[in-house]
């Protein structure tokens, strides 16, 4: 090996751990609470072995065959050191910080639009209500072709470089040229950049007269506002039974879990509880709280289900709150908290475990190395785990029982109530590489260009569009001649295979171009079998059978 890398990647992570691991420990006098902290490093504080770090990297600097950039060693040592003490604990450089906290804060500075780039062009998918793109005027299906004085149309731009160009600090203006169909001339724009809204929460409708879904993407520190606006609604237009669905959610901010917990829990119920090496136990209750403490609830989750998910599903399971339907989560129980350092970069340190009400710790084990770890969940598929629960085994050493007497394990996921296996029944290889080629999305957005005006004029709510518009005829044979005229060369066998989901996607996706990401999970449900199960527990009245408790 390189001289240079033997020493950036063995010696000095060794050396510089003394620095960061000291500091971090700076952080022992706050609770923990995920990364709902943050602690502020002191600029003047004083390290030990500060001194001899120091002299090594100045030496280092000074004396060394080669030119080296002593803070690129520094970034890279924290880093390395990071990686070997769990899977959960790393470092963000600075230029890195808002990329990865913005969907914790639940908001971004930015125009406000959803975009896409097709056909080497940026196309506006939506814009954001009452946000600064659709004040001054543009709309969805306008390609911008120019940001200030820059053509960035044609010429191979990326998603990062247009992130760049279109957001920036609030208050700070920026001028775009947008192409917009039956419209010969640019159309040019002055858009002031304002504080944009990430959703966490993007799908909340009524399934029926009584049932409502939601879908928590993330848990960010506006998740717990958004939920409530959300159910508040649902509840007004009559739900009594809940779905939400987290497949997919990795977690985030406990305290978003916590708090939508607590709406679901009676009274000091028990939600999670906290420990670590230097941090006594914290537990967290519900308090007298609870909007939806006579709903039914069930939730959904699946292998990608993770963190915070899992802490909201271990407290209704736990407490025999609700029905957890799916395949067995994630498996992570580790709680981080955020050190912030003078030159905007960050730290998030492994503080503590969490564990649901019932003692589980429910993170899975490391002891194997990353590489490991991060192969576990490709495993369960080769185990044959997500197509049937036969496949899990779990030892009496990690039993634990709920309040009625109800078996459930730790040591690795959350463990749903109804075990639903991975449907594999609609996909072939055609299907996998339309998708994967975004072809699906590329399709959709040249299908809308020409038909936007009239499937709009024509179907004027989600409702009518589902029922009435005939993606079959209208899409499925353009879709097959567009994949093939994108070297998709048509396969029948396969196609009729996956037409059902090719031809749900589809429609699916022209809803979510014109009304949104709650009408694409309207659409796009009707193939979840999770979602089915869900229903179906709830019109068999399985609460009452299974004497699920309310309070």
């Amino acid at each position: 090996m390189n001289k240079n890398k033997t020493f950036l990647y063995f010696i000095l992570p060794t050396v510089i751990a003394f620095c960061v691991v000291i500091g971090v420990y700076l952080g022992a006098y706050l609770s923990q609470n995920s990364v709902d902290k943050t602690i502020i490093f002191p600029v003047n504080a004083k390290l030990k072995n500060s001194n001899k770090l120091n002299e090594i990297l100045n030496f280092i600097e000074d004396m060394y065959v080669d030119t080296v950039n002593k803070g690129e060693l520094t970034e890279i040592s924290i880093a390395s050191i990071l990686s070997k003490l769990d899977p959960h604990s790393y470092y963000i450089p600075a230029k890195e910080f808002n990329e990865m906290n913005d969907p914790l804060e639940g908001n971004f500075q930015g125009i406000g639009v959803e975009f896409r780039i097709n056909n080497d062009t940026v196309m506006i998918l939506s814009v954001i209500a009452n946000g600064p793109s659709e004040k001054v005027g543009l709309e969805a299906g306008d390609r911008i072709i120019k940001v200030g004085k820059k053509t960035i149309a044609g010429n191979g731009i990326t998603n990062e470089n247009v992130i760049k160009l279109l957001k920036g600090p609030k208050g700070t203006k920026v001028n775009v040229s947008v192409a917009r169909k039956g419209i010969k001339k640019l159309i040019d724009y002055t858009i002031t950049r304002d504080e944009i809204p990430i959703f966490s929460i993007e799908s909340p409708y009524m399934i029926d007269d009584e049932i409502g879904f939601i879908k928590i993407n993330r848990f960010a520190k506006t998740t717990y506002g958004e939920f409530m606006s959300a159910t508040k609604k649902l509840l007004k237009s009559g739900m009594k039974d809940l779905i939400i669905d987290l497949r997919g959610n990795g977690g985030g901010v406990m305290g978003a879990a916590t708090s939508i917990a607590d709406e679901f829990l009676a009274k000091d119920k028990m939600i999670v509880y906290t420990q670590g090496k230097s941090r006594n136990k914290e537990a967290f209750y519900a308090t007298d709280r609870g909007i939806l403490e006579k709903t039914n609830i069930i939730i959904l989750i699946n292998e990608n289900s993770a963190s915070a998910s899992e802490i909201l599903a271990g407290a209704v399971q736990d407490n025999d709150r609700g029905t957890i339907i799916g395949r067995r989560s994630f498996g992570k129980g580790l709680v981080q908290e955020q050190v912030m350092w003078p030159d905007g970069s960050a730290l998030r340190l492994t503080v503590a475990r969490y564990y649901t009400p019932s003692g589980r710790c429910i993170q899975k084990p490391y002891d194997d190395g990353m590489d490991n770890y991060n192969m576990e969940s490709y495993n369960r598929y080769l185990n044959g785990e997500l197509l049937s629960a036969d496949s899990i085994h779990f030892p009496d050493s990690l039993k634990f029982y709920t309040p009625l007497g109800k078996i459930v394990y730790g040591g690795g996921g959350i463990m749903p109530d109804v075990f639903v296996p991975i449907d594999t029944t609609l996909y072939s290889e055609y299907f996998g590489t339309v998708n994967r080629k975004g072809l699906l999305n590329d399709f959709t957005l040249s299908y809308m260009d020409n038909k936007r005006a009239e499937i709009e004029k024509k179907h004027t709510t989600v409702t009518d569009f589902a029922s009435n518009f005939d993606a079959e005829k209208e899409l499925f044979n353009q879709f097959i001649e567009y994949a093939k005229n994108n070297e998709v060369e048509p396969n029948d066998e396969q196609i009729n295979i996956s037409k059902p989901i090719i031809i749900n996607r589809l429609k699916a996706l022209v809803a979510r171009n014109i009304w949104g990401t709650s009408a694409f999970y309207q659409i796009s449900n009707e193939f979840n079998n999770s979602y089915k199960k869900a229903i179906e527990e709830i019109n068999n009245d399985s609460f009452k059978k299974e004497k699920l408790v309310y309070n």
